[in-house]
């Protein structure tokens, strides 16, 4: 009796350290983990269309995560997408004359702000915007210019 015990010990914990890793890899995939990003400043950029884009979604310089989305609205004025990123103090060297575009990534789709740096001598602070910007790429606008140029547009 004391071996069943000990048996149904083990494989209660062996679940536990399946359903664990079950969590854990659902927050990765979710893309919920937390940014771990130290000190931050935040920069904002207006966008066309931003697509699929979502809060905590990755900000990124030649592919590496340098900051997160943390917000999307629309200004009331213009009625374009502001997106509010927050990127590391480690990065407080950004040209102000950079580039943000939304790029999508992986097989799933998801989409992420991609920044190329500029050349200009001033840097980017706290609370700046991002001028130059690239919209998302819609893809139900591309297959309709495609069609519509296919099918002599005008004519």
């Amino acid at each position: 009796m004391q071996q069943k015990r000990i048996l149904e010990l083990w494989v209660g914990f062996f679940v536990l350290l399946g359903l664990l890793a079950l969590g854990m890899l659902a927050f990765r995939v979710g893309n919920l983990a937390t940014a771990n990003l130290g000190d931050v400043y935040t920069v904002t950029a207006e966008f066309g269309n931003v697509g699929g884009l979502k809060t905590k979604a990755p900000v990124t310089l030649a592919g590496v995560r340098i900051g997160r989305v943390s917000e999307i609205r629309v200004d009331r004025d213009n009625f374009r997408a502001q997106v509010v990123m927050t990127v590391s103090s480690a990065y407080d060297n950004l040209p102000a004359d950079s580039t943000a575009r939304i790029l999508t990534s992986g097989i799933l789709g998801e989409q992420y702000v991609g920044v190329e740096p500029g050349g200009e001598e001033t840097v980017l602070k706290d609370g700046d915007q991002i001028l130059l910007t690239q919209s998302a790429l819609v893809l139900e606008n591309l297959v309709g210019q495609v069609l519509y140029k296919m099918t002599g547009g005008d004519n």
